[in-house]
């Protein structure tokens, strides 16, 4: 089976400024190349505060989904917060590929970078 139920990604950052057309954000991109519908729920951990872990989203089977951190709310209709450090754990109900990627448009020179999680056996 290709990926991985657990994936972890231990850099976050909603950058508060985005300058231009393009806005700042960070989206976990997933890959699905199974069967079944991928059921996946984030939990942001900070430096000074409890986890915040009631996110839920789903990729459907053989597709792609990128959730968008900045228009992702939990349960409770609660954002993930911006200008403050996070780490995500992405867990899904049938394995997936997990991808982090990150637009800093906080400049007029923008930043896009992108990295892959950390998979968890």
């Amino acid at each position: 089976m290709i990926g991985k139920k657990t994936w972890i990604i231990p850099d976050g950052f909603l950058q508060p400024k985005s300058t231009g057309d393009q806005i700042s954000h960070e989206a976990v991109c997933v890959l699905n190349v199974t069967e079944s519908n991928a059921k996946i729920q984030l939990t942001f951990y900070f430096e000074d505060r409890e986890p915040m872990e009631t996110f839920i989203s789903e990729c459907g089977s053989k597709r792609t989904h990128h959730v968008r951190l900045d228009k992702l709310k939990d349960r409770d209709g609660n954002k993930v917060p911006r200008n403050v450090p996070y780490a995500i754990k992405v867990d899904s109900t049938v394995p997936i590929i997990v991808q982090h990627s990150r637009l800093d448009t906080s400049q007029e020179a923008l930043a896009l970078f992108t990295t892959m999680g950390y998979p968890i056996e």
